[in-house]
């Protein structure tokens, strides 16, 4: 019985992530099929091409990437997030997302030094992986420490939440790591195991 159980285990951990991309995918694409065939109905009828919708998705998502890239239409995008911006408990979690979001956007990449690091108080032999979010202390309220400072973020396993520490810079030391691969290293709290292909 004790064999059956673990031979469950090791079948439910190999196909746990596949079925859920898999679930995910299929809920996407269900979805946008069936908004596309209600959008195109009206024009052309009951005629309608498998995959269009997942095409007008993707169209879609472009379009608006082109679009908020000008100023205009930037602007009136500042006009529809400001009733998420204003109202209480909707601003913390708009504003968390948003920041998020920015943080691994284009270009951000462009404007800052994206860093994955180790940090490493003196005298003690632990190391902690973070992400360098801020390599300067301008514009923060009085009360930080002066100096040469950044501000690391250390996420928590299975991204239940982080950390934020104001260092001195000498403290972290840069590894050679994306960001998108120490997030996913965290996701899994650093756990061992064969490689995703």
């Amino acid at each position: 019985m004790k064999r059956l159980s673990q031979y469950f285990l090791r079948g439910l951990v190999a196909i746990l992530p596949l079925g859920l991309t898999v679930y995910l995918l299929y809920t996407l694409v269900a979805w946008s099929e069936t908004v596309a065939r209600q959008l195109i109905r009206p024009v052309v009828g009951d005629f309608y091409i498998p995959g269009l919708g997942l095409l007008l998705t993707a169209a879609g998502i472009v379009l608006l990437g082109m679009l908020i890239s000008q100023r205009v239409t930037a602007k009136l995008l500042s006009w529809v997030e400001m009733p998420f911006t204003n109202i209480p408990v909707v601003k913390s979690i708009y504003s968390s997302l948003k920041s998020f979001a920015d943080y691994f956007s284009p270009h951000h990449k462009e404007d800052t030094a994206q860093q994955v690091v180790i940090l490493r108080m003196p005298d003690h032999a632990l190391e902690v992986v973070g992400l360098v979010t801020r390599n300067h202390m301008e514009g923060l309220p009085q009360g930080f420490l002066p100096g040469d400072r950044v501000a690391v973020y250390l996420p928590m396993g299975y991204m239940i939440g982080g950390y934020t520490v104001f260092v001195p810079r000498e403290w972290v030391t840069p590894i050679d790591m994306s960001v998108e691969e120490a997030m996913r290293s965290s996701l899994i709290a650093w756990m061992a195991g064969r490689k995703p292909t």
